[in-house]
């Protein structure tokens, strides 16, 4: 994760703000923002002023992200998001109070975006439980290795960060939670307490905070293990090892 300019590919602003904009507008932005090198250049860019806006403001939050894994929540600063960004100083006062609004609402943002992708992957993932949950585990580990500097910022400096950054990570974990604890009542006849779910979710985590706060990013090989632990207190050990085979090879 090396200091320097985040530059904002197609790919990152189809998934923050394909919902607002259009394809061409977003085409348009990403060709624009590779020839200035991370900046939209001065004057006319045919694109609407709303949608520059808008761009400038995920800049500064991705720019935050990549700060705050770079040098720690604690140390970083609003200019340290600043030079990551490429974007000034009085427009991040016109979006943001204060490093820590800027912090939040880019884990917000974050949250939202890897809670969708994990959702629709565990819808793609067939009638089984297991499955669904392979999928969206799977997808979890994609997300965390494809963005390593937004899986730093929830995985490890959100701890760090203060309780409404806390209080953040918490009710990410509990959706977590409550959706294999639903997922498995549909299916098990008697399933564990929603207690065991909690615990699933929180060794995954605690798995994932390891190699993550270690800089790794060749994630998807936890996926045996990890489906092992998560179905181990639903099914027992032979479903558990079948998980194991299955998933080697997911």
């Amino acid at each position: 994760m090396g200091k320097g300019r985040v530059i904002f590919t197609r790919e990152m602003l189809v998934s923050t703000m394909s919902d607002r904009w259009s394809a061409e507008e977003i085409d348009r932005a990403a060709e624009l923002l590779a020839k200035g090198g991370g900046r939209f250049p001065s004057g006319t860019r045919g694109l609407p002023g709303q949608f520059v806006k808008e761009v400038q403001r995920e800049r500064l939050l991705a720019g935050m992200l990549k700060a705050v894994a770079e040098r720690s929540y604690g140390a970083v600063t609003v200019q340290d998001a600043l030079d990551r960004s490429g974007i000034s100083r009085p427009t991040f006062y016109e979006n943001f109070t204060n490093k820590e609004e800027c912090f939040l609402i880019a884990l917000d943002g974050s949250m939202r975006r890897l809670s969708n992708r994990v959702r629709t992957a565990a819808s793609e993932g067939g009638k089984g439980w297991r499955e669904r949950l392979r999928m969206g585990l799977a997808e979890l580990l994609r997300f965390a290795a494809a963005e390593p500097d937004t899986a730093r910022a929830l995985i490890v400096e959100a701890r760090a960060a203060g309780s409404a950054a806390l209080l953040r990570r918490e009710q990410l974990l509990d959706r977590f939670a409550e959706w294999i604890s639903s997922a498995a009542r549909e299916e098990l006849p008697d399933p564990p307490s929603s207690i065991t779910a909690a615990g699933v979710v929180g060794g995954i985590e605690t798995v994932l905070y390891t190699h993550v706060n270690q800089g790794e990013t060749e994630l998807l090989s936890l996926l045996p293990s990890l489906m092992y632990f998560a179905v181990l207190p639903y099914g027992g050990r032979e479903a558990a090892a079948e998980e194991l085979r299955v998933a080697a090879v997911a």
